[in-house]
């Protein structure tokens, strides 16, 4: 059934209260600076060496066994960036002195390909230095098992000694989440194999979709079969659309950019939503394309930076008067709202990135003021509600304000880094001629 979507006037208004005053970037730059030092100081005193730091209980965790360095590793491109050359070096040190991969435990593929694998390109895309790119290609060569599976499509899990692979039911998200990383592998080893592999899952996993263009929330890696017919473009599914249209730019691919275009009106078609004055995708049914809930969330907010990275400023802006209201309803982002209610489904928040992600690319393509007032806002809610004592903490309830003993590395390479090249106007990194991978590590447009 086609629904037709009517943007309503009222979203296109500002809803924000105050435009008056200019936004002083220069000390917001400074300001996003000092954020981040504070919270690397916090790690670097008390969880060196380990994945990340728990910053209420000032301790440090790793994820597995032994420590990936994920901190490092996430963070060392936003050092570059910010013109951070101690900490920098201090990273680069430890990362290409203590980081080795072979070691007998299993990993996530997704979340390893997307923070290690991805840092360690940026980083030397970044550094020139040749030890980061040989880090990468071992890790790679560790990981690129996953895809042994009959479809082509990869596991979740694998043993980086051994090879042996787990997880056959997987998300859209965890087997269409490669194509950038293996592709910029494949630019810089002169070695196909890296890029041809990913393609080829994110090739099967579209050749699956429903009749109406939509992929579900769940599938079975090994036989094809669809284990959740919900589709949305929250978790699960989020970084698959994107790695459709970010593939499609950095590699002019025209099957990626088909596959994007075939996605995005399928989207835009059945997910798309209206309340009185905002704009919305919801969750439907892959198959029927009927609603199945109002939910959007932190993840969600990430839609409105592809809209504009395809051109479509118009809706990318009336999402993201969404996603400032969903963040400004209890002065941080909750994971899940229901938008037909307004209430917190789910009222956690882990340091998630992806509304300011949205508003730096809204700003850079419209320089309308605005959206630095938007970042300013969320920035400062950010250091009222999140900052600690040794770093920045997620929050186990956004409307009490209860927090939680945790600071991802993620909060590094994503959060505060799209943070500061908001308010620095870029010059330390130029927008056009990059893309960034869904954990925000940049690469040169080929």
């Amino acid at each position: 059934m086609k629904k037709t979507i009517i943007l309503p006037l009222g979203i296109l208004l500002i809803t924000i209260s105050a435009f008056t005053q200019p936004v002083n970037k220069k000390q917001m730059k400074n300001e996003v600076k000092e954020a981040f030092l504070h919270a690397w100081n916090g790690y670097k005193q008390y969880a060196w060496g380990y994945d990340a730091l728990k910053p209420l209980s000032k301790q440090g965790r790793n994820w597995y066994k032994q420590s990936l360095l994920m901190t490092p590793v996430d963070a060392f491109d936003v050092m570059k960036i910010m013109g951070l050359k101690k900490e920098a070096e201090e990273a680069k040190t430890i990362i290409c002195e203590k980081l080795h991969f072979d070691v007998d435990m299993e990993v996530q593929n997704f979340e390893v390909s997307i923070r290690i694998l991805a840092g360690l390109l940026s980083a030397y895309e970044l550094d020139g230095d040749k030890r980061f790119l040989d880090l990468a290609v071992d890790l790679a060569d560790r990981l690129i098992v996953v895809f042994n599976s009959p479809t082509g499509m990869p596991y979740r899990y694998v043993n980086l000694k051994t090879g042996k692979t787990s997880g056959p039911f997987s998300n859209p998200a965890e087997i269409g989440t490669y194509i950038i990383e293996y592709g910029v592998l494949s630019h810089h080893t002169g070695n196909p194999r890296y890029f041809d592999t990913a393609k080829k899952a994110m090739v099967k996993l579209h050749s699956l979709r429903s009749a109406i263009g939509l992929p579900g929330q769940g599938i079975n890696v090994e036989t094809g079969e669809w284990t959740n017919t919900e589709s949305s473009i929250s978790g699960g599914i989020d970084s698959y659309f994107e790695y459709m249209l970010k593939a499609a730019i950095l590699f002019n691919d025209k099957d990626f950019r088909d596959m994007w275009q075939t996605s995005l009106a399928a989207v835009n078609r059945y997910m798309a939503d209206t309340t009185a004055s905002s704009f919305w995708y919801g969750r439907v049914n892959m198959n029927t394309g009927e609603r199945t809930r109002t939910f959007y969330g932190a993840l969600d907010a990430f839609f409105a930076g592809s809209l504009v990275l395809d051109g479509d400023l118009k809706r990318a802006a009336a999402l993201q008067e969404s996603n400032y209201k969903m963040w400004m309803l209890h002065g941080i982002e909750p994971e899940v709202l229901d938008y037909s209610t307004m209430q917190v489904k789910y009222p956690n928040y882990v340091l998630r990135p992806e509304n300011i992600e949205s508003i730096y690319y809204l700003y850079h393509f419209t320089h309308d003021e605005k959206y630095l007032r938007m970042g300013k806002d969320l920035f400062d809610n950010l250091q009222k509600y999140c900052r600690s004592e040794v770093g920045f903490t997620a929050l186990e309830n956004v409307i009490t304000k209860e927090r939680a003993d945790d600071m991802e590395s993620f909060f590094f390479a994503e959060t505060l880094k799209y943070f500061y090249l908001l308010f620095e106007d870029g010059r330390s990194l130029d927008f056009d001629k990059v893309i960034f991978n869904t954990e925000a590590h940049p690469y040169k447009r080929f």
